[in-house]
């Protein structure tokens, strides 16, 4: 699965009546399954015929993304709390991994960024845990820390961005994971940055 950050239990969890407890898998399990997957739509062309963005919308969010962009068809072991929403890459990548793979490209090119959304959920989850720069997406509450490399430089990436954004179910959360390889690393944080800018919430 796609790393993310480390997660350590909370007194809350602790506190929990035991039937709260024992319903907590089967809630994560609902809301991850509930977001479905979705497809990009491609928007009106700009004045020199290139599209300006694509969109990606499923029964969860929907946001804009570069032309360059592009949506990769790949399948990895299910995971007991994750369930990914789309990659997309500036570059192609394989169909499908074994058990051992996370990653839909084995080596980013020079200037290459591969972006990851999935919800994910775990029981003790708080926001607070998470390390990074308090913003908000879409006016969610979340938290962006970027490492050199991070966990991105198993595929040869030089920056790893991390966007954790709560959700309004109890220990579940979206996440972005962008990996980034220079030169252009300010260019794609831009790119990101619109990314996020254009994201909206359609369900919990």
């Amino acid at each position: 699965m796609v790393p993310g950050p480390a997660f350590r239990s909370t007194g809350l969890a602790a506190r929990r009546p035991r039937r709260a407890l024992a319903l907590l898998p089967t809630l994560a399990a609902i809301a991850l399954v509930a977001a479905g997957c979705g497809a990009p739509a491609t928007a009106p062309a700009a004045a020199g015929g290139q599209p300006r963005a694509q969109q990606f919308k499923n029964t969860y969010l929907t946001f804009r993304y570069p032309a360059t962009w592009k949506p990769l068809a790949f399948r990895r072991p299910q995971a007991l709390h994750s369930s990914p929403m789309v990659y997309l890459s500036t570059q192609a990548g394989r169909p499908a991994c074994s058990a051992d793979c996370t990653w839909p490209v084995s080596q980013l090119h020079p200037g290459g960024i591969l972006v990851v959304w999935e919800n994910r959920g775990y029981p003790g989850w708080t926001l607070r845990t998470i390390p990074g720069k308090p913003i908000r997406v879409d006016g969610r509450p979340a938290r962006r820390n970027v490492s050199r490399p991070g966990v991105c430089a198993a595929i040869g990436g030089d920056e790893t961005v991390v966007v954790s954004v709560a959700r309004p179910l109890a220990y579940n959360w979206t996440q972005l994971t962008a990996c980034l390889r220079g030169p252009r690393l300010t260019a794609a944080e831009h790119e990101l940055d619109g990314v996020l800018a254009s994201t909206r919430f359609l369900a919990p």
